[in-house]
């Protein structure tokens, strides 16, 4: 449970940093939304440490990595957004 938790607090600080680093017009707009982003990160870079084996079952990604995942959600979700398969619900 702690474990999550980690992932949660690290994703939300790894979401603003990524919003910061990764400004432009696409950026999804809300503190919500860029939390939420920035969790995905975190755990997507969590599984991906996992599954190569730099993190044991029970440890999450850190601060650099979750960042790295979350400029990785970050920048999906802006070609999404430039393509139109998705609408920023900031520019509504």
């Amino acid at each position: 449970m702690s474990g999550i938790i980690w992932i949660l607090v690290v994703g939300f600080v790894a979401g603003i940093i990524a919003r910061l680093l990764s400004p432009g017009p696409n950026n999804p707009s809300g503190f919500i939304l860029t939390t939420v982003l920035g969790i995905v990160g975190a755990f997507l870079a969590t599984f991906i440490g996992q599954a190569l084996g730099h993190y044991g079952p029970d440890q999450g990604a850190g601060f650099i990595t979750a960042t790295i995942g979350a400029l990785i959600v970050l920048f999906i979700w802006n070609r999404l957004v430039a393509s139109r398969v998705i609408s920023d619900p900031g520019n509504r």
